[in-house]
This record gives C-alpha cells, structure tokens and sequence, in this order.
C-alpha cells in the first residue's frame, strides 16, 4: 500500500541551515506507525538521502511523543498472509537500509514514549538525546511478536548481547535515567531544550569532513570480524580521508591558530 497524494502529511520535512529535520506528527496516536505514516517515513529519508546539501538530521516527533510503536488497531485489522507479512517487513527494510548507511549523522530527539518499532526507531541514529520524561520499552514480546526495524542489529550493538536479551525478552520499561546509564541515550535535557540542542549538535556537522563522517560511519557498520580485517578496514578509510581537502583545512586551520571547521556544541 501507498500513501496517496491527498493522505494527511504525518512527517514533516524541513531543512535550514543545511539540517534535515524530520519530524513524525500524529499525536493523536502518539505517532504510532501505520501504512501512511511509514511510508511518508520512507519518502522522506530518501529524499533526504539524495540532497547531498543536507550534511545532518535530527529525527522527532510531535507532541510530547517519540513513536509509540505499531498501531495496534491497524495490525490487528490485517487479513494477510506469511507472505505479505515478509512483504510488509521488506517495505520497512527498504527505507530502514537507506537510514541506517546514510552518510550523514543522524540525532534523534526522544521526548514521551520510544515503544516497540519506535525504539528500534531511535536506535537507528548515531546519537540518542532525550528528556527525563522519556521511556523506552521493546515491547513486542507483549502482543507475540518480535523485534522488528532491525532491533535485533542496533540493539547488541548499543547494550551487548545480555542486556539485549533481557530487554526483549521482557518488553519492560526503560526510564530515561537507566537508558542513559545503558548507553541508549547520550545526553539527557529538559523538553523545552531538547529540539535546540538535537539542532545544535547537527548543525555542528556541517563544518566535519562528510568523507570522514561517512567513513567512521560505514566502518562501525560493517564491523570487522578480525583484527588484520578491522586494522586493513582503517588503513583503507584514513588513506581516503587523508587526501580530502577537509583534512588539508582542518590542519592549516590548527596551524595557524584558527578555529577548527569542527567543533563538538557544548552542552549549555
């Protein structure tokens, strides 16, 4: 299924500044996924994909909600098949690849509730930032299924294979004080100062080198199964790096005791 033309426009776009925002607005359902919304979802992150002016994202969602999952009501009105279940989830896959090796940062903005396939939303991007009132739960193993847009990938990765474990298998809640003690989320911020701070950190990356942002990226996706492979991958990389103009600039800039093109926002 697609969504039309006329389909109400539940996640918005907007860029300034050379930042992608990207924002799932149904509050209402406190922006649970349904068909339209997923695929608005996909829409825009390939559109975000092809605009090579875009150098960062932020990923949020309105009303006092990250993503609270599945909608319930509409899974539970499907009449469809093994088949079309794995059809489904390869729609899903299709825009979850092009987010997960984009070749730009990606910060997500979690404020309310990052449920079900909204926490496996928000373990897609590089960094997690979120207010206290934040909460995450893979909850899947409630309603009998289990973890989808690519948990069982992000997940281990973030927390390690036990702890991903115990999560999935428990469906419980984690407040935002233990996601940040996980490694889930890498800063905590009251909700008035969440949005500006997600911004702030992206908007710093459109003074980094995108060859070097999208080599550390593509690196940390792809593993290395061995030392000799993970030490051969990172001679790889820093030859490419090593010859950009960013590079170049970077070091004259330090030279000459001007201010680096990159530079980490400080928290206020």
């Amino acid at each position: 299924m697609t969504a039309s033309p006329e389909a109400r426009r539940m996640v918005r776009l907007e860029v300034r500044e050379q930042v992608a925002t990207l924002t799932l607005d149904c509050p209402e359902k406190r922006n649970a996924f349904d068909l339209v919304l997923r695929d608005q979802l996909a829409e825009a992150v390939r559109t975000v994909r092809r605009d090579r002016d875009i150098r960062a994202v932020v990923l949020t969602g309105a009303g006092g909600h990250f993503c609270a999952g599945g909608d319930l009501r509409n899974i539970g009105s499907l009449q469809i098949d093994s088949g079309q279940w794995r059809e489904r989830l390869g729609n899903v896959h299709e825009w979850l690849r092009d987010l997960l090796t984009l070749d730009r940062p990606v910060v997500a903005a979690v404020d309310g509730a990052a449920a079900g396939a909204g926490f496996s939303l928000a373990l897609a991007a590089d960094f997690v930032i979120a207010t206290p009132r934040a909460w995450f739960a893979m909850s899947f193993i409630k309603v009998g299924l289990v973890p989808d847009v690519g948990a069982f990938y992000t997940l281990p990765r973030v927390v390690g294979v036990q702890r991903a474990r115990e999560l999935m298998l428990s469906g419980r809640d984690v407040r935002a004080d233990e996601a940040l003690r996980l490694g889930i989320v890498t800063e905590l911020h009251a909700p008035e100062a969440l949005l500006p701070r997600a911004w702030a950190i992206a908007r710093s990356f459109t003074g980094a080198s995108p060859t070097a942002v999208s080599l550390i990226k593509r690196a940390l996706a792809d593993g290395a199964p061995s030392l000799a492979q993970a030490l051969d991958a990172e001679a790889n990389a820093q030859t490419v790096a090593a010859g950009t103009p960013a590079h170049r600039e970077a070091v004259a800039a330090f030279l000459d005791k001007r201010p680096l093109p990159f530079s980490w926002p400080s928290a206020a």
